[in-house]
């Protein structure tokens, strides 16, 4: 089972201000602020529906047993910076980075053991610490055009309405969802 996870690197954000300016046809700077705030509203709310973070950050995971590495709570992950655990004799230690085989592609990234290698016991009761490095290196443009789309609808209309059933907005995003 892994836990709540936490952010030890504050994302930046995928989308400028400029893009999002030209996205609404707006050439003055009056509403620069607007446009910052309705960025990191359209990133926060793109990360909860698709249950995946967008730009680069490292996270860190709680989990009880290494097989909960079959099943990674987060991606899309770029790259492994520990995987730290209690060992049995109640000293801290690191897994080594060649006894594993990290799968970090697409959406359901998880990590084995490396051929010949088995996981190494930890103590029970401890909980064991993943550190990763996730979010796309690159925005998939049919993300960043969702963002943009979301970005100018909120812009134009600034008072609540209703959500549609399906839009465009859900039909860009429905291949990069997770567990949906």
């Amino acid at each position: 089972m892994w836990f709540p996870q936490k952010v030890t690197q504050a994302p930046d954000e995928p989308i400028s201000v400029e893009e999002a300016k030209r996205q609404c046809v707006v050439l003055h700077n009056d509403d620069d602020a607007l446009f910052e705030t309705l960025i990191s509203a359209a990133r926060d709310y793109v990360e909860r529906y698709c249950n995946t973070p967008l730009a680069t950050q490292t996270v860190e995971v709680k989990c009880d047993d290494f097989c909960d590495f079959a099943r990674l709570p987060v991606a899309p992950v770029q790259s492994i910076t520990s995987i730290a655990y209690v060992a049995t004799d109640g000293t801290d230690s690191i897994v080594v980075a060649g006894d594993t085989e990290p799968r970090l592609d697409g959406l359901e990234a998880s990590i084995v053991p490396a051929y010949g290698k088995q996981w190494p016991a930890p103590r029970n009761g401890s909980r064991i610490t993943l550190t990763a490095v996730v979010g796309y290196v690159a925005l998939p443009p049919s993300i960043k055009h969702a963002m943009l789309l979301w970005i100018a609808e909120a812009y134009e209309k600034r008072e609540n309405d209703a959500l549609p059933g399906w839009s465009a907005f859900d039909a860009l995003l429905c291949n990069y969802r997770r567990g949906a």
